[in-house]
């Protein structure tokens, strides 16, 4: 298996191999939960305080709670894609480009490259899975500080990289399990669907470890809490089932397209890497905008007449 290739200029040029956009594409691939996370940072900065802002019949101490709980769970996903994402992603790369240094013969030789892209993207994506319950906790806990500054954002110190000593040797460690192996070679041909997968498990995952912190919280206010609950299970519950059901949709729909991108560019080495880019992409933006978008206007709502059913 020859995992990393030398790359060669595309053949042709215009919509379908634009050089910024293939670039853009593989940074992508590369940094998938870093991608993510800006994506999220971004929309829950503007795009759901929005949202919920210009949703009507909702108080507005509970729009500024809702609005808090946005930023804040957006922001603690951005640092530790920063901390936590990055340096795997970093891992990977290195790996991927001396897979020799790291990684067992037998590896090299069982898997082929589709397989081992599935295993790489599964890891680089699911950073962020693992790190979901104590993720959650710390969104909580910032949400009143939020909550008293919402539109005082201060800006942040970048912190410096941080060093995960064997991290390479770790993550070889998963790409040689046989088991993996067995699970790529019966999977590989679904990578279109990673990122979709594991944003539905992750989300799902978080929901379940904030709506617990949330309970146990003594810095919320009580009466904040119910909304903030059924917002958070309403908006996670219907994101995903939609989000599922459109990604499919647009997968179906544009197959003419990827068919077009690939031919265009199938003399280029880094093909692969422009289609799991793509792959990431897609519901990506498809899961950020219905989730911080149109959303927060229906979940609300929701919440709020089951808070006030409660009361």
């Amino acid at each position: 298996m020859k995992i990393a290739t030398s790359n060669k200029s595309p053949n042709f040029h215009g919509l379908y191999n634009n050089k910024i956009a293939l670039k853009t594409l593989e940074k992508i691939s590369e940094h998938p939960a870093s991608f993510g996370a800006g994506v999220c940072f971004a929309s829950a900065l503007f795009l759901r305080p929005f949202a919920i802002s210009h949703t009507p019949n909702i108080k507005e101490e509970n729009k500024k709670i809702l609005s808090a709980e946005s930023v804040s769970s957006a922001t603690t996903k951005l640092l530790v894609a920063l901390l936590i994402s990055t340096p795997i992603e970093k891992g990977i790369k290195k790996i991927t480009n001396e897979p020799q240094k790291f990684l067992k013969e037998n590896t090299i030789k069982n898997l082929s490259k589709k397989e081992f892209n599935f295993i790489t993207q599964t890891i680089k994506s699911a950073s962020g899975l693992i790190s979901a319950i104590p993720k959650s906790c710390l969104s909580v806990a910032l949400i009143p500080l939020f909550a008293d500054n919402f539109f005082k954002p201060k800006k942040t110190q970048k912190s410096g990289e941080i060093h995960f000593g064997s991290l390479n040797k770790n993550l070889a460690k998963i790409i040689d399990d046989e088991n993996v192996q067995k699970f790529a070679k019966k999977h590989a041909n679904n990578d279109k669907n990673i990122t979709r997968n594991i944003s539905a498990l992750t989300d799902t995952l978080l929901v379940g470890a904030s709506t617990f912190a949330t309970i146990k919280s003594d810095k919320i206010e009580k009466e904040r809490k119910k909304p903030l609950i059924y917002n958070k299970i309403l908006s996670s519950a219907i994101s995903i089932l939609a989000g599922c059901t459109i990604d499919k949709m647009v997968q179906k729909g544009g197959n003419k397209f990827l068919d077009k991108f690939i031919k265009a560019n199938r003399n280029d080495s880094k093909l692969a890497k422009y289609i799991e880019g793509i792959n990431i992409l897609r519901p990506t933006l498809i899961f950020a905008t219905i989730y911080y978008g149109i959303i927060p206007m229906l979940s609300a709502t929701g919440a709020q007449k089951l808070a006030n059913k409660k009361d």
